[in-house]
C-alpha cells in the first residue's frame, strides 16, 4: 500500500494537467437558421483579431475619428486655446488603440511616425508654454500619416 500512494498521486497530477491543457475554448461553426442568408445573421463564426480591424467597417469610423481629433486639435491650437487642444487630443488614443495593430502590419513606417508624433504632441500640449508652430507642424505630419493609412 505504501508504494501505491505515490503512484496514485503522480497519476492524479498527470490527469489534472491533461484536463487543464485541453482545448475547450475553440470556436464552433455557426449555421444560419433555415430560410435566412448569412448576411442576416449578426455574429460571425470566425473570430476577429486586431489586425482585421484595419479592413473592417468600424475601422473606417475609427480613422474618421482620428482625423476628427487631429482637425479639432489643430483648430484649438490655431486659436491659441491649448487647454482645449489638450482635451481634444486626449481622445486620440481611444481611436488609435482600435486600429494601431492593423496599421503596424500594413505600414510599419507610418505606424512609427504616428506613434512619434502622438508622443510629441502629448508632450508639447503638457508644456507650460506650448510652442504653437511645433504643434501645428506635428499635427500636419500626423494628419498626413493617418490619412495615408486610412485608405484601403
Amino acid at each position: 500500500m505504501n508504494r501505491f500512494n505515490p503512484v496514485l498521486i503522480v497519476s492524479l497530477i498527470s490527469l489534472m494537467a491533461l484536463v487543464g491543457c485541453s482545448k475547450g475554448d475553440e470556436p464552433t461553426a455557426q449555421t444560419p437558421p433555415a430560410g435566412s442568408s448569412v448576411s442576416e445573421t449578426s455574429p460571425s463564426s470566425t473570430p476577429t483579431t486586431k489586425a482585421d480591424t484595419a479592413v473592417s467597417p468600424t475601422a473606417n469610423t475609427d480613422f474618421k475619428g482620428l482625423e476628427g481629433v487631429v482637425t479639432n486639435t489643430k483648430a484649438a491650437v490655431e486659436a491659441g486655446n491649448f487647454a482645449k487642444a489638450k482635451g481634444e487630443f486626449d481622445k486620440f488614443e481611444d481611436f488609435w488603440s482600435k486600429v494601431e495593430d492593423g496599421v503596424k502590419v500594413k505600414s510599419p513606417n507610418a505606424y512609427k511616425e504616428i506613434e512619434d508624433k502622438s508622443d510629441e504632441l502629448k508632450a508639447g500640449l503638457k508644456a507650460s508654454a506650448p510652442n504653437k508652430q511645433k504643434l501645428l507642424t506635428a499635427l500636419a505630419s500626423l494628419n498626413k500619416n493617418v490619412t495615408s493609412v486610412a485608405k484601403p
